[in-house]
Formats: C-alpha cells, sequence, structure tokens
C-alpha cells in the first residue's frame, strides 16, 4: 500500500479514528529522533571529518534524528 493510499483511508476515517492515527504518528516520530548525546556525537564526527560526502550524509542524518523520520 503507498502511502498516497494510506492518506485516502485516513480522510475517510470517522474523527476518532483520525485523532488515534495521528497519536500513533507522533509516538512513532518521538521514537525515531536520536538523544542529545547520539546527535552531539554525529555532530562532532561532521566537524571531524575532511570528505565533503561524508559532511552532507551526517548533515542529513543530524536532521533527520533531531526531527525524526
Amino acid at each position: 500500500m503507498t502511502a498516497a493510499k494510506v492518506i485516502e483511508e485516513i480522510l475517510h476515517l470517522p474523527r476518532e479514528e483520525q485523532s488515534r492515527v495521528l497519536e500513533f504518528a507522533f509516538e512513532l516520530a518521538r521514537k525515531r529522533q536520536l538523544s542529545g548525546k547520539e546527535l552531539s556525537a554525529l555532530a562532532q564526527r561532521m566537524v571531524d571529518s575532511d570528505d565533503p560526502a561524508e559532511v552532507e550524509r551526517l548533515k542529513s542524518e543530524i536532521t533527520r534524528g533531531f526531527y525524526g523520520d
């Protein structure tokens, strides 16, 4: 099933069920966030890296870890 299909199905749910889906989505996002210690370690690796590709990869990972997937 695609994300578009899931969203379409959610839109057709009663408001109470939509609320349950939102709670689940927020909880899932919280679980995917990194701790301050993990984010700091990634930031240090980024600062220490001389490889531009690695720096960009780490920036993306830090952003994902801060906000969640």
